[in-house]
């Protein structure tokens, strides 16, 4: 499955955001991989993301990862530099962006 996902930086925290996913923590690739991601790609404008996941299954994902230490702390970092952030509980499985259009 691929799931699309939108989240904004706060202001001036496209540097930050940026450098800290030049140094994403190998256990945390490792849990994603675990957890069924195939890909997960995020492109940024100016301030906008949008996060594009290739999955097994997206509730599991963010089930086996809610939890997790080494993406607890992750997502507490990138909390500091969102202002739109993904919901890693039994809800963000709902805030994928709607298909509008496929060829």
């Amino acid at each position: 499955m691929r799931v699309a996902l939108h989240t904004r930086l706060r202001p001036g925290a496209e540097a930050a955001y940026e450098q800290a996913h030049r140094n994403v923590p190998p256990a945390l690739v490792a849990a994603i991989r675990a957890a069924g991601a195939e890909r997960w790609t995020i492109w940024r404008s100016g301030r906008e993301l949008v996060h594009v996941i290739e999955c097994e299954d997206y509730e599991r994902l963010l089930a086996e990862l809610a939890e997790l230490p080494v993406n607890v702390a992750r997502q507490a970092r990138m909390s500091e530099l969102l202002e739109v952030v993904h919901d890693y509980g039994a809800g963000g499985a709902e805030a994928g962006l709607p298909v509008v259009w496929e060829l």
